[in-house]
């Protein structure tokens, strides 16, 4: 058997458990066992995505964990909001047209909006609505363009990150 499918599943799992994970509020997001767990999680998946595409998978998935892991260390390193979120809005303004080019049909769209609200729920506050409401709403939209791209690993990671950002959110809203 490939490494590559076990690499997927790993990141996979340990994203999952991070997204199940409460999000409580630290002093340092180093201290946050749930903040430890996605970006673990996101690298694994990095170097799952770069195999998987070595093997003839979608390009999209690397641009994907390139920009999470990019989210990850503002997140890790507690960079301010008003210098992460432009960076990182900018960054996928730029995957989006890049993207575009590669364009492979509606799917290729579904997938940069994605990108785009996941990245922004890793640099928004923990804890907060806002951030979990980001990352459900990127999750849904991923899970529906690994759909189109029968890319299971993806589909089932964002279909439980999407259930557990979507109930965080709701538990915050009420």
């Amino acid at each position: 058997m490939p490494i590559t499918f076990p690499i997927g599943i790993l990141g996979g799992l340990i994203l999952v458990i991070g997204a199940a994970y409460p999000d409580k509020p630290v002093r340092h997001p180093v201290q946050s066992t749930r903040n430890w767990l996605l970006s673990i999680g996101g690298l694994l998946m990095l170097t799952y995505s770069i195999l998987n595409y070595l093997e003839g998978g979608p390009v999209f998935f690397i641009f994907l964990q390139g920009l999470i892991n990019i989210a990850s260390i503002f997140m890790m390193s507690n960079a301010p909001e008003k210098i992460s979120t432009p960076i990182i809005v900018v960054s996928g303004m730029s995957l989006i047209v890049w993207s575009l080019s590669l364009f492979e049909g509606i799917n290729t769209f579904f997938f940069i909006i994605g990108l785009s609200g996941i990245a922004l729920g890793y640099v928004l506050k923990p804890g907060t609505f806002r951030r979990n409401l980001a990352l459900f709403t990127g999750s849904v939209l991923i899970a529906v363009f690994s759909y189109i791209e029968a890319s299971w690993i993806f589909f089932w990671l964002n279909v439980f990150f999407a259930i557990f950002s979507g109930y965080y959110s709701w538990k915050l809203w009420k």
